[in-house]
């Protein structure tokens, strides 16, 4: 693609990947049927670029009957993406048609057809902010979502409508705040807060034990947190000094330490500059989440030890930074997705030998320890 790729994206289960770009397009590929393009969908109202994507949790195995699923996909069916407007769009992934030129953003609930959730309220003032992160929630019938207006957003799928909305920080917060869902309605405040960054919070990964996540933050590091840790007081608000999306890092901070930091562990090597870089454990099923990785403004994919914090490679091939990046659930395969444009799979032979980028053009790429 002649576009920026923002977001890369497995499945649940790995039979679909989608991939986002700021040029209108968001694609969907069957990898159970050799890659091929199972969904082309041009974007609707797009403001800048898709900024995240989301697919359904829910299967044909699942107890979620509102829509049939067609065309024997055995896996997530509906897709949410979001872009710099409080409006999120939901894609019937399992419709017969390749193309969705129409913007077809429209599915049957239990109270008629929508082609467009809005997040916004009276209160906002209209369009007024914009939506960075979406996702499902556990069982299909929620979203959650994060916003430029320092709120949480859940929207209830089968009223149609928001059904709640809390203050979650300011922007010039650089820590990460655990939410008690039980304890939200009628009370803005965080169970707790974790402190260690330097600087902004760009993107958090759970290991979905409920115990451990990782945050990707400006400060150059990845952190690893305990929420069993967290304080019930969060720190004071710090002003920025520098714009990190426009200069680099000032090196003489990059080996500083927040006096109260709370982190388990931190990893370093990468560099998170330029756009909202984000960060992952590795699948259970593969792998025993032994690694976390991240994409990195330096147009490189860095795999740490998630015990010792070592590096463990360095996948190179980019020209431009790499915003996203996916480990399938099951093979030892990752796909980048670079501002570059290009969507590069890196195969692990598992004989001790270098990944393997495989495409149209497979070459071998280099890996260091």
């Amino acid at each position: 693609m002649d576009s920026r790729a923002y977001v890369s994206q497995f499945s649940t289960d790995g039979s679909l990947f989608i991939a986002a770009f700021q040029g209108s397009h968001i694609r969907i590929y069957n990898v159970e049927k050799g890659w091929k393009v199972h969904k082309d969908i041009l974007t609707k109202s797009l403001r800048w670029t898709v900024t995240d994507t989301s697919l359904s949790p829910v299967s044909r195995e699942s107890s979620f009957v509102y829509i049939p699923i067609w065309k024997g996909i055995m896996t997530p069916f509906l897709q949410v993406f979001a872009n710099m407007s409080p409006i999120v769009h939901i894609v019937d992934v399992g419709s017969g048609t390749t193309e969705s030129h129409a913007n077809v953003t429209m599915l049957v609930f239990l109270h008629g057809i929508h082609d467009g959730l809005d997040f916004s309220t009276a209160e906002d003032g209209g369009y007024s902010f914009g939506i960075f992160s979406v996702k499902f929630l556990t069982d299909g019938r929620e979203l959650v979502a994060g916003s430029s207006d320092d709120s949480i957003y859940v929207y209830d799928l089968e009223a149609n409508r928001v059904s709640l909305r809390t203050v979650a920080h300011t922007v010039k917060t650089i820590s990460c705040f655990v939410w008690d869902r039980r304890c939200l309605i009628g009370r803005d405040k965080a169970a707790g807060v974790l402190v260690g960054h330097l600087e902004g919070v760009t993107f958090i990964d759970t290991r979905g034990d409920g115990r451990y996540f990782i945050s990707n933050g400006k400060d150059q590091t990845i952190k690893l947190w305990d929420i069993r840790k967290m304080s019930a007081t969060p720190p004071h608000a710090k002003n920025y000094e520098w714009d990190y999306r426009c200069m680099e890092y000032p090196p003489e901070s990059i080996n500083l330490k927040h006096p109260f930091d709370q982190s388990v562990s931190t990893y370093k090597g990468h560099s998170v500059l330029r756009t909202l870089i984000r960060c992952y454990f590795s699948p259970l099923h593969s792998t025993g989440q032994k690694y976390i990785y991240t994409g990195s403004n330096d147009s490189s994919v860095y795999i740490y030890d998630l015990v010792s914090g070592d590096k463990v490679v360095v996948l190179k091939h980019h020209s431009s930074p790499i915003r996203d990046c996916t480990w399938h659930p099951h093979y030892p395969t990752i796909i980048s997705s670079s501002w570059d444009g290009d969507l590069v799979k890196w195969e692990f032979p598992g004989s001790g030998e270098a990944p393997i980028m495989s495409n149209k053009r497979v070459r071998r790429r280099h890996f260091y320890y």
